[in-house]
């Protein structure tokens, strides 16, 4: 018998059916494309569409469902009921376990301050969103109601404003959505990770959202940032404000926002208290990174730190060391700690079932739109109404012309089933009027209430006609709404909780290299962007270096603590970092990531990083479509603590390498068609704008690309005299065998 051929094949998953009855022993294959296509993207999908990202009334379906739940109970103008009760109410609509639906009830609620108007009034403890550690009680023990402002949410909702579909069994129906008479989807702080995308919309002031609304409503041109000058949130704190990134966020829907903490010097107890902390952090991550920064030595000008949080709200006090200026102190700190944080910005919505990232106006545009389509709808709904009524008093002003002859129809009928039939012949009217005659109290057949009837008719006839001219008119529409906007920011509105720093008002950057100590350290940076300090002898005592699974060693540079890093990522964006930043290693660490540590954007990832020195020389930049770049390295060189610089590179096509160079040199281009191309760097003139496309270094082929790019020292080509070239661009020449083994580690893009 011939021996069975190994399988080597990846692409196919064998599928144990033996417990199948029926199916004993068999097997069936099915491609893994197939496999992820039935079963993971419906997942994913419904992780999107039904979890994780809010829709255009500002809610997710979980918020959704328990505000609902808890006006259907009457907890609008009920009183405080136990919150478990209101769990299992909502577990009607929601088919997740009761900790899940607690904890959306949680971040509703005013105890827990996450949102700047809530919607649960809450008694007991819930939590604070600026504290990591502060448990939140169990649901039997807190209570709670709907805020008054929740009357905005189900004010129409009852008038078939929005669509009602079957829950989970089709026991019950539920809106689809909620009838916001104001853009809550701008006022309420939302955040959310689904399956390839995720969503985090931060608050803005609800009268200035509002006004920016109708602003938006009467001129599509307004400029945004007249009205609404940047986020407000519930803790608080210092917005530093940056016009351009501003305006790119409120364009776009990226972004990051910078936040400060508010803090006094109590100068009787030498101590400061910071008393609002940034929206995107906890006072315990605070404190344990001054902590850390106190064992590190990088810190020696605090004696204590502790939370003196209270009913009052929230205070850290910080005990400092005589002789020390407070004002140089908070600089420091707020470079080296969260209590300078940011807020990234990713607008990402659901509109129509499908997730966009819109910019404010463009999602002010859309709830418009949306907001424009439920007041149609209840108008309609209020038309139809008050059109029932109408035909029912017109049948009953028909009878009341000759109500004798009624009474006479009435009495002359022999049978109950004959009592409608006969008054629809004998006053021409239809079923439904005939049955609302019928019932008519024998005590109402008087003159006052005749007279009151005929004047209804006249009154309903009005009105139906006034509903029907603001249906007719955009413009009577738009100021229906504008008029409700107002309405919801007179009654609603509050101050700014979150002060606007503007930059005339920001205070000098301190000079932060006189107390960073400088010695010699090894970098060594992972494909994943994983980065490692190691100092010398800790560098002599290690073993083998560990990386996360996957992962492995892009490369590794002798340096010291002082030196600058330049991070580029595939956002085309530039982050600036020291790695006095970052804490000592060791070789048996992972490291820190990048992404994380520098505060990047969701979904954003490393291509490259570059230590720059003292800025002298330039950055290569080598795209996928054969374009490369040369940028001055001093470009990149900012003289104030400016972290990112958006646009670092062009995004006309994909960056393949980056390498930082003192002078120029020999590079090799090595294709994805098996070609390579040897030429000179000095061939390539500087240009001074950082996002500029380049020139063509290579002739590609249709269907080829750049694969990859390294100097010449570090190739593994022997006969470099045969892919040199010129001039450029150049096609090069077919790589031989033997130079084609790549000895040279780059980092992985």
């Amino acid at each position: 018998m011939a021996r069975k051929k190994k399988e080597t094949q990846v692409d196919v998953k064998k599928i144990d059916t033996s417990h199948v009855v029926g199916l004993e022993g068999s097997t069936t294959e099915q491609a893994i494309s197939e496999t992820l296509e039935i079963n993971y993207m419906p997942y994913a999908m419904s992780v999107i569409v039904s979890r994780a990202i809010p829709e255009i009334d500002g809610f997710k379906p979980s918020h959704r469902k328990l505000l609902y739940t808890m006006y259907k109970m009457g907890l609008l103008k009920g009183k405080l009921t136990k919150s478990a009760n209101i769990v299992g109410q909502t577990m009607q609509l929601n088919p997740h376990g009761d900790a899940a639906i607690y904890e959306t009830m949680v971040r509703l609620a005013r105890g827990n301050e996450t949102l700047l108007h809530p919607f649960v009034a809450s008694k007991g403890n819930f939590g604070k969103v600026y504290s990591r550690d502060m448990a939140y009680a169990a649901s039997r023990y807190t209570e709670a109601k709907l805020e008054p402002i929740c009357e905005e949410l189900f004010r129409d909702i009852d008038s078939d404003t929005v669509d009602m579909v079957d829950n989970y069994d089709a026991s019950r129906k539920e809106p689809v959505l909620l009838p916001t008479t104001f853009p809550n989807v701008l006022v309420s702080a939302n955040q959310g990770i689904a399956v390839g995308m995720a969503s985090n919309i931060c608050s803005f002031n609800l009268k200035e959202v509002c006004e920016t609304a109708i602003a938006l409503i009467n001129n599509p041109e307004h400029d945004v940032l007249e009205t609404l000058p940047g986020p407000d949130f519930s803790t608080g704190a210092e917005l530093l404000f940056d016009e351009a990134t501003t305006r790119e966020i409120y364009s776009t829907g990226r972004g990051s926002f910078k936040l400060r903490a508010k803090w006094r010097y109590e100068k009787k107890d030498n101590i400061i208290e910071i008393y609002e902390i940034p929206y995107s952090t906890t006072s315990e991550v605070i404190i344990d990174k001054v902590a850390e920064l106190i064992k590190a030595g990088k810190i020696k000008e605090i004696n204590d730190m502790r939370d003196e949080t209270d009913l009052s709200g929230l205070k850290l006090a910080i005990d400092i060391k005589r002789g020390v200026e407070p004002e140089k102190l908070m600089q420091k700190l707020f470079r080296l700690t969260p209590l300078q944080d940011t807020f990234a910005c990713n607008f990402n919505i659901l509109i129509g079932g499908n997730p966009r990232v819109m910019g404010v106006g463009e999602i002010l545009e859309e709830w418009t739109a949306w907001r424009t389509d439920c007041v149609k709808r209840r108008l309609y709904y209020q038309i139809q109404k008050k059109e029932e009524r109408l035909h029912l008093l017109k049948g009953l002003e028909r009878i009341l012309l000759d109500i004798d002859k009624a009474i006479a129809i009435i009495r002359e009928t022999e049978m109950e089933s004959e009592v409608i039939p006969n008054l629809m012949i004998g006053f021409g009217i239809d079923e439904i009027q005939a049955n609302y005659v019928a019932e008519i109290k024998l005590r109402n057949i008087n003159k006052e209430y005749i007279l009151k009837q005929l004047k209804a008719v006249d009154e309903l006839e009005q009105e139906i006609a006034r509903l029907n001219d603001i249906l007719g008119s955009s413009r009577k529409l738009k100021n229906l709404i504008i008029t409700e906007l107002k309405d919801v920011a007179e009654k609603h509105g509050q101050p700014r909780k979150t002060q606007i720093i503007y930059e005339t008002q920001q205070q000098e950057d301190v000079d932060e290299e006189d107390d960073t100590p400088d010695y010699p350290v090894t970098l060594f940076v992972s494909k994943e962007g994983y980065v490692k300090k190691i100092t010398a002898q800790s560098l002599r005592m290690s073993g083998e270096q560990k990386f996360k699974e996957g992962d492995s060693l892009a490369f590794s540079r002798e340096t010291n603590n002082k030196a600058e890093l330049l991070v580029f990522t595939d956002q085309y964006q530039c982050y600036k970092t020291k790695l006095s930043d970052f804490a000592d290693g060791k070789a048996s660490q992972l490291g820190d990531y990048l992404p994380q540590k520098l505060g990047m954007d969701p979904g954003e990832n490393v291509l490259q990083v570059i230590l720059p020195g003292d800025y002298k020389g330039f950055v290569l930049f080598f795209f996928e479509n054969g374009k490369a770049a040369k940028v001055p390295l001093n470009t990149y060189e900012t003289k104030t603590n400016r972290r990112r610089l958006t646009g670092a590179f062009s995004d006309k096509s994909p960056l393949k390498a980056a390498m930082a160079m003192e002078t120029d040199a020999q590079v090799v281009v090595y294709t994805t068609d098996g070609r390579a191309a040897i030429f000179s760097t000095a061939l390539l003139l500087p240009k001074t704008t950082r996002n500029t496309q380049g020139v063509s270094v290579v002739s590609l082929k249709k269907k080829a690309s750049v694969d990859r790019v390294c100097i010449l020292e570090e190739s593994s080509i022997a006969n470099a005299g045969r892919y040199r070239c010129r001039t450029i661009p150049t096609a090069g020449a077919v790589l031989k065998e033997e130079d084609a083994l790549e000895k040279q580690i780059s980092f992985d893009m």
